[in-house]
């Protein structure tokens, strides 16, 4: 795979942007299959002033382009309607409570890199946030070495229990100025801003009140555009709402917390001293990767018969019980644990590995939140190396708020958003276990070495 992404070939999406009519989207040029999802410029990442990557707080993705075909396609979008539609298939997902921000490059619009943030409760917060977004899409959201020609504005929130949506939209007005004016201060014109509520759409930009009526319009049905039937087209899916993908990694509540927190806590008492004595270290290693093992085969063979995620995950967290899950969380914080553990990549062992994962993480609870970076990091090298980009990018965010620190997710983050390939990575893994087991082995069998000096 040449590209940034598993097969995809070169960006060529373009967007003509007249006012408040039609928009068109050509996609495919060089004889590749539109494509909507995933990615992010090459060289396009978050930063703060003095440089530092801010993974947790904002992702920035370009359009990937779809599996490689003939033809080419041209996707006409007419309008803020048509905008909002084609917004879950730039992110892969539902935004919630989110800011979005896609920037257009040329003379003729090309969709590039995106940000996406949450909405600060403390509305004290906008213009700080909006200035932060403007500096974002200035300096680091860039088409080879372009800054962005102008930007795309969504602001997804739905009302709470007391409000209207209208009143959402009046309510999010001051951030969609504020961000517009921050943008337009950097010569990048915001050529639509969006709100997204309740299954409605408001746009900032369109004074007409018979054209944008004050109660909004309604999103089309889901699947019914252009822009859906592209990505049907290029096997892009749509997996869900950011809340629900959130979710799977969020650690369990009442009634499982009380009694993970205290087999966690037997787990540390028994384990860690062995594993910080020379002569336990690498029997604690093989029990936790034979338990992991074991786990993935059970994984394999009992599929959850909904495929539905909330019931789905149910189904793995009813049977991993509370002592197995703890002695898997607490081995896995050695690196050469994890880094053989990351070997389950592919194959058969990488569905069940990924539940396993998301399972782990859910399981540490109250004081051992920061023990989910490794689980956490595991499921999104996983998901990036089958391919799911977005369940990727929010496990390896969720990760690094686990631990900011935690190298190996900061490197794999890194590695996602400079649009590296997988491949490579998974071929020094292959290796490095071939090699310790000193024979060549089908890339589905047990996992190997560490891969440590590679990924610390």
């Amino acid at each position: 795979m040449t590209q940034r992404d598993s097969g995809h070939g070169p960006d060529h999406t373009h967007r003509h942007v007249h006012g408040h009519g039609e928009a068109r989207d050509r996609s495919g040029d060089g004889g590749q299959d539109p494509g909507i999802t995933g990615g992010q410029e090459p060289g396009a990442e978050q930063q703060d002033a003095a440089g530092e990557v801010l993974p947790p707080r904002c992702d920035s993705a370009s359009p990937d382009t779809g599996h490689e075909g003939t033809g080419r396609s041209d996707i006409a979008l007419r309008g803020p309607a048509e905008l909002a539609d084609a917004l879950p298939y730039l992110l892969g997902f539902y935004p919630d409570d989110s800011i979005v921000v896609v920037a257009l490059h040329g003379p003729r619009g090309r969709f590039g890199g995106r940000i996406r943030l949450g909405i600060p409760a403390d509305r004290e917060e906008w213009p700080a946030v909006a200035q932060q977004v403007a500096t974002c899409l200035e300096g680091e959201v860039r088409s080879g070495e372009r800054r962005p020609d102008g930007a795309i504005l969504f602001l997804c929130q739905d009302p709470s229990a007391a409000e209207r949506r209208e009143e959402v939209m009046l309510r999010l007005a001051p951030l969609a100025q504020s961000l517009r004016t921050a943008c337009g201060a950097r010569d990048i014109p915001v050529y639509e801003a969006l709100c997204l509520s309740a299954g409605h759409y408001w746009s900032y930009c369109c004074p007409d009140a018979a054209c944008c009526p004050r109660e909004g319009r309604p999103v089309g049905a889901s699947g019914t555009s252009a822009m859906a039937a592209a990505a049907a087209y290029a096997g892009i899916q749509v997996r869900g709402s950011l809340r629900e993908m959130e979710r799977r990694l969020t650690p369990l509540g009442s009634p499982v917390a009380e009694p993970q927190e205290k087999a966690l806590d037997v787990a540390s008492e028994t384990l860690v001293p062995r594993m910080l004595a020379p002569d336990g270290c690498t029997a604690v290693r093989a029990q936790t990767l034979r338990l992991a093992r074991s786990w993935i085969a059970r994984l394999r063979e009992a599929v959850p018969d909904d495929d539905e995620c909330a019931r789905a995950d149910a189904h793995d967290d009813a049977l991993i019980g509370h002592e197995e899950a703890a002695a898997m969380i607490v081995g896995l914080q050695d690196r050469k644990t994890r880094d053989r553990a990351a070997e389950w990549m592919e194959g058969t062992d990488s569905r069940p590995a990924l539940r396993l994962w998301r399972a782990l993480a859910r399981r540490c609870v109250g004081p051992y939140g920061e023990h989910a970076a490794a689980p956490l990091t595991l499921a999104g090298w996983v998901a990036w190396s089958e391919g799911d980009r977005p369940s990727a990018r929010i496990a390896l965010d969720h990760a690094l708020r686990s631990d900011p620190d935690y190298v190996f997710a900061r490197l794999l983050h890194r590695a996602f958003n400079d649009g590296m390939d997988p491949e490579p990575l998974r071929r020094c893994m292959r290796k490095e276990r071939d090699a310790r087991q000193g024979r060549r082995l089908p890339r589905e069998h047990d996992p190997g070495s560490s891969v440590g000096r590679h990924l610390p």
